[in-house]
């Protein structure tokens, strides 16, 4: 087969969220592909496509993501305009990607994965144990405020939404004295030295399925799509995601649940962590088990069917 790449007289149109930082996801995306076939940046366009979840008063409110949608808040407008022709290719943070996809839209491409680490953010305090009893710390994950509270009940989460610059001034204005972000976040917008961020170890805050993973999303009979972004596919993220997002649909994993999972690759085994947790913190059930690679998707099934077994009915209930 013959490949017509896109050129500036007919460019990739490649779709994403406005953010700062969805920004420089697509901007990366861009840059792998121009390199790969030896193209300028003027034979891709990138379109910018406002997402339920990007609501500026909703953000500025710090409205719950429960209380706008669950399962495609950030995705399901550029899905949409990929599924009609409006973009060639959407670029996600993956740990906004549900588990399913809509029908006549593939998701097979990875970039290599940044750091998994959450980070502890505050302009006076440089970790979750120095927070002084009954502190206010602002997140709008489920999953970071049931962590937090498993530590340290003693504490007041509030809702907190909105982009780095956002949050940091929120900071700044005494809304909380600290907040959450993810390093690999950080690190892409080349702020991980500007921002008072601590990481956090895995060990003790186990990240969101996918975090640090950017995907890529074609329409499945578009061939040339296919073959470009073979090209910049990235395996072994591919293998960690697989095993992760599949420990994820057996819990049937949405905004709503606090779930936590991470999978590291060593010589031919995975090794998968996984957590869910109540939403107010008090339990946490946890596994860890390993595998070989090739069998990563179904070690996170067995895992995620178990997990649910063992938190019964309810665990998740507000």
């Amino acid at each position: 087969m013959t490949l017509t790449l896109p050129s500036p007289a007919s460019p990739l149109k490649i779709g994403t969220r406005g953010s700062p930082l969805a920004l420089a996801q697509a901007y990366e995306t861009r840059d792998r592909l121009a390199r790969a076939f030896e193209l300028e940046p003027t034979a891709f366009d990138i379109v910018v496509i406002k997402t339920t979840g990007d609501n500026r008063a909703m953000i500025d409110a710090d409205r719950p993501l429960k209380e706008i949608g669950n399962k495609g808040l950030f995705t399901k407008e550029i899905e949409e305009a990929l599924t009609s022709g409006g973009i060639d290719l959407a670029v996600h943070s993956m740990k906004d990607m549900p588990t399913e996809q809509p029908e006549g839209l593939m998701l097979d491409c990875y970039l290599p994965r940044e750091d998994v680490r959450d980070a502890f953010v505050s302009p006076q305090i440089r970790a979750i144990a120095d927070l002084p009893e009954g502190a206010v710390v602002g997140t709008s994950s489920l999953r970071r405020r049931a962590q937090l509270l498993h530590r340290r009940p003693d504490l007041q989460v509030v809702e907190f939404r909105g982009n780095v610059q956002t949050r940091l001034q929120k900071l700044h204005d005494g809304v909380a004295s600290a907040t959450f972000l993810a390093m690999a976040g950080l690190r892409r917008l080349n702020m991980a030295e500007e921002v008072p961020a601590t990481p956090i170890a895995p060990e003790d805050m186990l990240p969101a399925v996918a975090q640090g993973a950017i995907g890529i999303e074609r329409r499945s009979h578009d061939t040339t799509a296919a073959a470009m972004l073979e090209a910049i596919h990235h395996a072994e993220t591919s293998l960690r995601l697989a095993a992760e997002r599949a420990f994820l649909a057996a819990l049937d994993g949405s905004c709503e649940t606090p779930i936590a999972a991470l999978a590291d690759l060593s010589g031919g085994t995975l090794q998968l962590r996984g957590q869910i947790l109540r939403p107010d913190g008090s339990e946490a059930l946890a596994d860890q088990q390993s595998c070989a690679i090739e069998d990563g998707a179904e070690l996170g099934r067995r895992m995620g069917e178990a997990l649910r077994a063992r938190a019964g009915e309810g665990f998740f209930s507000h």
